[in-house]
C-alpha cells in the first residue's frame, strides 16, 4: 500500500472574533468537532426469488451474535478488524492523495455517481460497479465542512471554516478580516459531472455548518437551501449587515435565525438570500445532564496522573499537552524568563490555567452581554431535514428538535418543539415515509468523544423516536442507542443515515462513527430492534484517532458509507430472518436519479413481484395468515409469475378475491388488504 496512506486524519477546527464563540469553538477543537423519474440500479440485475418461507422470524425473535463481535477488534487504520452480520462488504476503497488525512464527510448522489464532501473539497465516485468504485472527480476546494447536495446539474457545498478561501486556494486566509474569504454556499454546475464548474457563492454570517435542498412543487424555475450556520458571526467589516449583538439590542443580529437562499434555476450566479427567518423565538434554555460516569473516571484518572485539568463552561475538562506546553511557554514569557519551563512554572499554570483559558478564549463576559443571552434557547440549527411531499421539516437545533410547517418554502415556522435532558446536542433528524414519525439523533460530546464506553448511559448520545399526531405535535416514544460497547479510543456517538425503503417497515441505516453502522427496525416506536451492523477497530489502539463513519445511506440498492479516516465503503444487504430477500427485492425496486438525505423523499413501490412477495413474508413474520394460507398464496404467486396474458390474469384475481374474503379475519387486516391491491394491479398489467 502506498505510504501516504498511512498519514494519521487530522481533524480541522474553526475560530472566530467573538470572544464568547471562541471559547465555544474552543472546546470544540480540542475535544472534537460537530460534525458534524426512475434509473437503473447500480447493484445490476436482480436474481428470481425464492417463493418459499426462509426461517422467517418477529422482531421480539432477533438473537444477535453473542458475544458482539464488535467488541474488542483490533485497530488499524486500513487493516483494522472487522465485525459484520446481515450485511455483505462489496467494497472498500481508500480516498485520494490530496485528501487522505483531512475528513470525510458528507454524502449526495447523481445518477450513478456518489459525491463525497471532504474538508479539503469534494470526489465524485462512479458506482456503476459497486464493487469497484472508480474515482471520477477530486476536487481540492478546502473549507469545513464541506457537506454536499445536488439539484438538476447544480451541486451545493458548505463552507464554514476560517480557512476556506473565495479562489478554492489550499493556502487558507491568514487574516482575521479578509475580502478573500469564502464562508457560506459553493455552487457548482455539474453538467458535466467529470468536469465541475464553479459558478457562484453565497455569503452567509456564520458560514454553512450544514445546509438542505428544498424543491417547492409550486416553483419550477427556482430551488431552496436552507443554511444552518454554527460558527462565529464573522465582522461587518468582511461581510456588511453581520452583527453578534442579542437580538433585543439589535433586531438584525445573526443570532437565533436560520438563512434562507433562493437559487434561479436558469441563473444560479444570481443566487441570494431571500429570508432569515427567527424559528427560535420565545424558546427558553433547554435541560441537559451532567457528566456520564465514564467522564468522570476519566477526570479523576487524568488528575491523579497530573494532567492539567480545568473547568470550561461549567464542566472539567483534560487540556490536551499540547495547548498546556503554548500556555507554560506563556508563563515564561510572562516572567521574563527562558529555557524550558521549571516545576514553579507548572504549578503556575495549575493554579491559573481556568482563568488563563477564559481569558485567552472567552468566559463570562462582563459587558452584560451574558445576561441578554442568558436562559435563552438554541441560536441556531446543526441540520434541517425536509420533507417537502408532507410539507413538514424536522430541525435539530442545539437544545431542542424543532418541527417546521415548510409549505411556503421561503417562510418556514415553527409548529412544535421539544427538549430532553438526556440530549446534549440535536443533530439531526429522520421521518418514516408516512410522515407520522420523526427520529431524533443526539450528538453528545460533539462528534470527536467516546460516548458509546460500557458505563455511558444508552440514553444518551441516542436516538429519540417521537410520533406526530393530526395537530402536528411530537409525543417521545422511545430511545435506540448501537448496543456494543466502544473503547474510550473511539469517538462514537449517533450521526447521521437515512430510512431503506422496505415496504410497510420502518427501517433505517445510521452512522455512529468509532461505533460502525448499523440497521435497525423501528415500525413499533416503542421497540425499535437493531438487525444488522458493520463495525472496524478503533484507528489507533493507544490514543484517540477521528475516524468512523460520518454518514451513510441507502441509495439504488446499495448502502454507501463515508469514511472519516479511510474512504468510501458499500454494501448490501444480505438476506435474514429479520429481512427476507423478498423484501430486500422489493426494497431494490425504488430507485432515483439524484438523492439528498437532507431532503427525504418519500418511497413509492412500483407494481411488482417483489412487493408482494414481500407482503407475504411480513404476513407470515405477523401470523397474518394460517400456515396453509401462506402456502397456497406463495405457489399461486409463483405459477402467475411463470404465466403470461389472461392465464396470469386470471390466478392472480383468484388470489386476490379468495385474501380478500379473509382479510377482516387476519390479525393483519391492512397488510392483507395491501397484498390484495397488488395481485390486482399485477393481473391489470
Amino acid at each position: 500500500m502506498n505510504s501516504y496512506y498511512n498519514r494519521i486524519l487530522s481533524a480541522t477546527g474553526l475560530a472566530g472574533a467573538n470572544k464568547r464563540w471562541l471559547g465555544l469553538l474552543f472546546v470544540v477543537v480540542l475535544f472534537g468537532t460537530y460534525a458534524c423519474s426512475s434509473s437503473s440500479s447500480v447493484t445490476g440485475n436482480q436474481q428470481e426469488q425464492p417463493t418459499e418461507s426462509s426461517n422467517i422470524q418477529s422482531l421480539d425473535q432477533v438473537t444477535p451474535p453473542s458475544p458482539d463481535p464488535r467488541v474488542g477488534l483490533k485497530a488499524g487504520l486500513f487493516d483494522a478488524e472487522e465485525a459484520i452480520w446481515n450485511l455483505e462488504m462489496l467494497s472498500q476503497t481508500p480516498p485520494p492523495e490530496d485528501f487522505v488525512g483531512s475528513t470525510n464527510s458528507d454524502l449526495a448522489f447523481k445518477g450513478n455517481y456518489a459525491i463525497q464532501g471532504n474538508y479539503n473539497g469534494f470526489m465524485v465516485w462512479d458506482l456503476s460497479n459497486p464493487e469497484d468504485p472508480s474515482l471520477v472527480v477530486d476536487f481540492l476546494c478546502p473549507a469545513s465542512q464541506s457537506d454536499v447536495s445536488v439539484y438538476g446539474d447544480l451541486l451545493f457545498v458548505s463552507g464554514e471554516g476560517l480557512g476556506g478561501r473565495l479562489d478554492c486556494g489550499t493556502e487558507g486566509v491568514d487574516k482575521q478580516v479578509s475580502e478573500k474569504r469564502l464562508r457560506g454556499i459553493r455552487i457548482f454546475d455539474i453538467s458535466d459531472i467529470e468536469n465541475p464548474e464553479y459558478v457562484s457563492n453565497v455569503q452567509t454570517c456564520r458560514g454553512s455548518h450544514t445546509h438542505s435542498v428544498l424543491d417547492d412543487p409550486q416553483d419550477d424555475e427556482n430551488v431552496y437551501i436552507y443554511v444552518s450556520g454554527s460558527a462565529p458571526v464573522r465582522p461587518e467589516e468582511e461581510l456588511s449587515g453581520c452583527s453578534s449583538a442579542p437580538p433585543s439590542e439589535d433586531l438584525n443580529s445573526a443570532l437565533f435565525r436560520i438563512e434562507v437562499i433562493q437559487i434561479p434555476l436558469d441563473s444560479p450566479e444570481n443566487a441570494k438570500i431571500v429570508n432569515s427567518p427567527r424559528i427560535f423565538e420565545n424558546l427558553t434554555e433547554a435541560p441537559s445532564h451532567g457528566m456520564s460516569p465514564a467522564d468522570k473516571e476519566q477526570i479523576e484518572k487524568a488528575e491523579e496522573e497530573g494532567a492539567f485539568v480545568a473547568e470550561i463552561f461549567g464542566q472539567p475538562r483534560i487540556i490536551p499537552d499540547r495547548y498546556v506546553q503554548q500556555m507554560l511557554a506563556q508563563v515564561v514569557e510572562q516572567r521574563g524568563g527562558e529555557g524550558e519551563p521549571t516545576a514553579q512554572d507548572s504549578a503556575m499554570l495549575r493554579e491559573n490555567i481556568g482563568k488563563m483559558i477564559e481569558e485567552r478564549f472567552g468566559g463570562n463576559d462582563d459587558d452584560g452581554e451574558e445576561d441578554l443571552m442568558a436562559n435563552r434557547g438554541p441560536n441556531q440549527c446543526h441540520d434541517i431535514t425536509l420533507y417537502p411531499e408532507i410539507g413538514l421539516a424536522g430541525g435539530a437545533c442545539e437544545g431542542y428538535g424543532l418541527l417546521l410547517d415548510i409549505k411556503d418554502p421561503a417562510n418556514p415556522k415553527r409548529v412544535d418543539a421539544v427538549a430532553d435532558s438526556n440530549f446534549a446536542y440535536w443533530h439531526s433528524a429522520t421521518f418514516n415515509n408516512e410522515g407520522d414519525k420523526v427520529l431524533f439523533t443526539d450528538e453528545w460530546g460533539g462528534g470527536g468523544q467516546p460516548k458509546c464506553r460500557e458505563k455511558d448511559p444508552m440514553e444518551w448520545g441516542a436516538n429519540a423516536i417521537f410520533t406526530i399526531d393530526e395537530n402536528n405535535e411530537m409525543d417521545f416514544q422511545s430511545y435506540f442507542k448501537m448496543p456494543a460497547p466502544q473503547t474510550p479510543e473511539e469517538n462514537c456517538v449517533a450521526h447521521n443515515g437515512s430510512l431503506i425503503p422496505v415496504p410497510d417497515r420502518d427501517i433505517m441505516v445510521q452512522s455512529w462513527y468509532q461505533g460502525g453502522i448499523s440497521i435497525f427496525d423501528w415500525t413499533d416506536p416503542n421497540n425499535p430492534v437493531e438487525i444488522a451492523y458493520h463495525d472496524r477497530g478503533p484507528i489507533d489502539s493507544t490514543r484517540m484517532q477521528m475516524g468512523g463513519s460520518w454518514s451513510v445511506y441507502w441509495y439504488n440498492g446499495v448502502i454507501v458509507n463515508s469514511e472519516i479516516a479511510r474512504g468510501l465503503d458499500i454494501f448490501e444487504l444480505e438476506p435474514s430472518p429479520y429481512l427476507t430477500e423478498n423484501e430486500i427485492a422489493a426494497a431494490n425496486t425504488v430507485t432515483f436519479e439524484q438523492l439528498n438525505p437532507q431532503g427525504q423523499p418519500k418511497y413509492d413501490w412500483p407494481t411488482t413481484f417483489a412487493l408482494a412477495k414481500a407482503y407475504v413474508d411480513q404476513l407470515e413474520r405477523g401470523n397474518g395468515l394460517s400456515a396453509d394460507q401462506l402456502a397456497n398464496t406463495r405457489a399461486q404467486i409463483s405459477e402467475a409469475e411463470k404465466a403470461s396474458g389472461s392465464n396470469k390474469s386470471d390466478i392472480l384475481t383468484s388470489l386476490a378475491n379468495n385474501l380478500d374474503g379473509h382479510a377482516n379475519n387476519s390479525s393483519q387486516t391492512a397488510k392483507v388488504n395491501k397484498l390484495v391491491d397488488t395481485l390486482h394491479k399485477l393481473a391489470a398489467k
